[in-house]
């Protein structure tokens, strides 16, 4: 009969090694027997083979630990013993060691409650102004929902269940597996101990139906992208009449028109005149609460620059208070300009010395500096 290596034996490590120290061995040792680095060795290759199969075990907690108490015993299918209902059987999966190890941690450990329904995720598209002011919102979805007929049971109207013959209502069997003995879920009632007598005709057994269902939404004001709303209790109904799951809501903005949001302020791009950039003088922007903003103008304002509105942005989620909204300039250059407007721009023109504008005036004094430079 072959021996099969130790896996810490084979990583060079002790039994008490930590995670760090287990894949720091290993990327070690896979380097000196990876088969590149040894021309295709056949000692090379099983010997990288194996320490990878060790590192594979070892670096999961739960696989470590089956291996821990049961050695190579662990992953083997089909270990025969005798006595018990069920006697014979070969572990599944290591679920059905994991059971063994850690009891009702992975569904061992007596009859099992039914399980919860799941929860649901709808998403919600509404506009920047819905998620200002808030809204209620109705929703229409698809769920299963408990079954009328049967209330939820599965059973046929006027009939019942019955105790499960193979786990004798327990909701698990028990099998004698070598040296221990392994307790898993009941095949026939699925872990609940009873057995439907005769199945709901209108929910097959299941104890729920599709059915479209219309819910009321309240949106508070101050909403975001991403914003999760719970509806408790309106999720997929339990199966076998268990609690139903929750409904989330997730919540997406629209793109606006004239503000972006950025947390809770709102930003918005202003187009202003040449003139009005040069002359200052006022604007007016209309607000998400429907009033009117206005904003004064600085003469000599240059693209770019921002103006900010405390209070004026969007409403804190459930919170009090508001943030900014911030107006950033952009100064528009005249595209379409009448004969007099030209006259009136080369009299502007030729009346310019330079210090109107000392950006321009102070880039061209560096280019005309370092032209002179070149030519000296």
């Amino acid at each position: 009969m072959a021996v099969e290596a130790d896996y810490y034996e084979l990583l060079e490590i002790e039994r008490t090694a930590d995670d760090a120290t287990i894949k720091s061995s290993y990327r070690r040792l896979a380097m000196r027997y990876h088969p590149d680095k040894n021309g295709g060795c056949t000692d090379s290759e099983s010997r990288f083979k194996a320490i990878s199969e060790a590192y594979d075990c070892l670096k999961d907690p739960q696989k470590r630990a089956a291996y821990d108490r049961f050695g190579h015993e662990a992953f083997k299918q089909g270990m025969k013993g005798g006595g018990g209902p069920g006697a014979g059987a070969g572990f599944s999966d290591l679920g059905d060691i994991f059971e063994t190890i850690f009891g009702n941690a992975f569904g061992g450990g007596g009859r099992q409650q039914a399980r919860r329904g799941a929860d649901l995720r709808y998403d919600l598209e509404i506009g920047l102004d819905e998620a200002f002011h808030g809204k209620s919102a109705q929703i229409e979805i698809e769920v299963a929902a408990r079954c009328e007929p049967c209330d939820g049971s599965g059973a046929e109207p006027g009939t019942g269940t019955r105790r499960c013959n193979l786990c004798g209502g327990h909701g698990q069997v028990r099998a004698q597996q070598g040296f221990f003995m392994v307790e898993r879920t009941c095949p026939t009632c699925h872990g609940r101990g009873e057995v439907i007598e005769k199945p709901c005709r209108a929910c097959r057994g299941e104890g729920r139906v599709d059915q479209p269902q219309t819910l009321d939404v309240t949106i508070p004001s101050g909403v975001d992208t991403g914003t999760r709303i719970r509806l408790a209790g309106k999720g997929e109904a339990g199966p076998f009449g268990a609690p139903p799951g929750d409904l989330y809501i997730f919540l997406h903005i629209r793109r606006h028109a004239v503000f972006e949001r950025e947390g809770t302020n709102l930003v918005t791009r202003v187009p202003i005149s040449f003139t009005t950039a040069a002359l200052g003088g006022q604007i007016d922007i209309p607000g998400l609460d429907g009033k009117h903003i206005a904003l004064d103008i600085p003469a000599g304002i240059q693209t770019g620059k921002q103006l900010r509105k405390r209070g004026e942005g969007m409403p804190v989620l459930q919170g009090r208070g508001r943030g900014d909204l911030v107006a950033e300039i952009m100064v528009e250059t005249p595209t379409k300009l009448t004969v007099r407007q030209k006259e009136l721009l080369h009299e502007l023109q030729a009346t310019e010395t330079g210090e109107e504008t000392p950006q321009s005036k102070g880039f061209f004094d560096r280019i005309k500096n370092a032209w002179e430079g070149l030519t000296d």
